[in-house]
């Protein structure tokens, strides 16, 4: 039976919104945390294993040094303090997707602790969110249920276990309780994710692929009757793998605990799971403290020591964060917030930004990569960079139409032709025989025969009127198939009217 949910302006408005995000973040590194098993997504299933990933008696882990450098890399990026000494402790649960029966983590000594990350919403409007810890662990083995919808368990009549994910390392990074979000819960949310997929992407620790399972959080939300009242309980919906996910996990959440606490029920302590296709969370299991996974130092491994020297190290091996980037290009390509926000939002920047490294201006690039090529990928139901072209093939197209072998139509059909998979722009170009008609001679015939056949718009040019120009251009377009270059065009018909 569907639950009662209360408005959700009513909900913001009655109670005070508090949230948390629990973001885990797979690292790509070759081998996994402990043991030397190769990490590829998509392969066979259980054949990415060693004893040591199986927890088979009698093998010991061994930590991967890259995988703890990615996570100080990261901390740095968070405005975390770095401890000198962190510590693995064995997390006790009993999941089928966890073969050694328990998980390797940190627990009060995390790697990197007490941090935060401003993130820019769409109005330009800068939160901050608080970080508790960015800490270490090996992520389980993947549950495939069959016979239920969408691989969920909801219907399912058995279960699969692939154990090639158990061991891979990642980052949990932990939120403070986010407070003062109102009713910009979810976009604050959303606009958080976001810059933290941006962050481990420009650090090169994680290839951050959500819809792969790489990325995904664990979204914690409770109410209370105001700011200054005490934390009321909260539901945790787990592994939402899409920032409108997230978004949506949160805003239900409000609406559906604001309906129970109007009609004086209580909210449960317990796990979630959001379902994509009702736009809805369902209950899970009663969820545990951490008194109930039984933490304990794990006595195969010893403690991290990461020098100062070794900090400083890494800080020079920095790249330049994602927010200090968008701001720079913004400026050298002289956009509006408006503008970047459009980039952004298509997931753009970084091809633009290449293409414009390739050669092409800015407004060229950005042209191409919002305009047709995005409807090209929206069409095929595929990202920007899945498409069949580079930023080095736009480039030359701009190049082409740069040096006056190109019209906008022939440089439209170009780009088609190299989303067919007919080659480079330039053997496109040769393929077809594109190229721009010269002979001024061959545009006059046409547009006299445009004249001919087009007396009245004629007349109306003639006495100052500019608005049928289209027309003849247009004809002159057609009869040279396409390939007359319009400014050329305008020219020659300007020069007829007045003489």
């Amino acid at each position: 039976m569907a639950e009662k949910l209360m408005k959700y302006a009513d909900a913001t408005k009655k109670y005070d919104v508090v949230f948390g995000l629990e973001t885990h973040v797979e690292l790509s590194t070759n081998t996994k945390l402990f043991c030397p098993a190769h990490i590829e997504f998509g392969g066979e299933p259980n054949t990415q294993l060693t004893p040591v990933s199986l927890g088979l008696p009698g093998s010991l882990p061994v930590v991967n040094k890259t995988a703890v450098d990615y996570a100080i890399k990261l901390g740095l990026a968070l405005h975390c303090e770095i401890a000198e000494w962190s510590q693995f402790a064995r997390k006790n649960y009993f999941y089928p997707d966890m073969p050694r029966d328990y998980q390797i983590s940190q627990y009060d000594k995390p790697t990197n602790g007490n941090g935060y990350l401003d993130v820019e919403l769409e109005d330009g409007t800068v939160f901050r969110v608080p970080i508790e810890r960015a800490h270490i662990e090996d992520d389980a083995g993947k549950n495939t249920h069959v016979g239920g919808a969408d691989g969920r368990i909801e219907g399912a009549d058995h279960s699969l276990v692939d154990y090639n994910r158990a061991g891979v390392p990642l980052i949990e990074i932990v939120t403070k309780p986010i407070e003062g979000a109102g009713d910009r819960a979810p976009e604050i949310a959303g606009a958080y994710m976001r810059a933290i997929r941006d962050i481990v992407r420009a650090l090169n620790i994680s290839h951050a692929r959500m819809e792969q399972g790489n990325m995904r959080a664990d979204v914690n939300v409770s109410l209370r009757p105001s700011a200054d009242a005490p934390y009321g309980t909260r539901s945790e919906t787990k592994n939402v793998n899409s920032f409108r996910g997230i978004e949506k996990t949160i805003q239900y959440e409000i609406r559906r605990q604001a309906a129970r606490l109007d009609e004086g029920k209580d909210i449960l302590q317990e796990t979630r799971h959001w379902d994509e296709a009702t736009q809805t969370t369902a209950g899970g299991r009663v969820k545990s403290d951490a008194d109930d996974y039984r933490y304990f130092p794990d006595p195969d491994l010893v403690m991290l020591h990461i020098t100062k020297e070794h900090i400083e190290e890494i800080k020079a091996q920095m790249p330049e964060m994602p927010r200090e980037r968008r701001n720079r290009l913004k400026a050298e390509w002289g956009l509006s917030d408006l503008q970047m926000r459009d980039i952004l939002n298509a997931d753009a920047l970084d091809l633009i930004e290449d293409t414009v490294k390739a050669g092409a201006k800015a407004a060229g690039a950005r042209k191409w990569w919002l305009g047709e090529l995005s409807r090209a990928a929206n069409a095929q139901g595929v990202s920007l960079e899945e498409l069949p072209i580079t930023p080095a093939d736009v480039a030359e197209v701009e190049k082409l139409i740069a040096d006056g072998k190109l019209n906008d139509k022939l440089a439209k059909q170009t780009v088609e032709g190299v989303l067919k998979g007919e080659g480079t722009p330039d053997e496109v170009v040769k393929k077809h025989g594109y190229k721009i008609v010269e002979d001024n001679g061959a545009i006059e015939a046409a547009v006299d025969a445009a004249f001919e056949a087009n007396p009245d718009v004629v007349e109306k040019l003639k006495s100052g009127n500019m608005k049928p120009m289209g027309v003849i251009i247009g004809a002159v377009m057609k009869a040279t198939r396409g390939q007359a270059d319009a400014k050329a065009v305008t020219k020659v018909v300007m020069g007829k009217i007045k003489s």
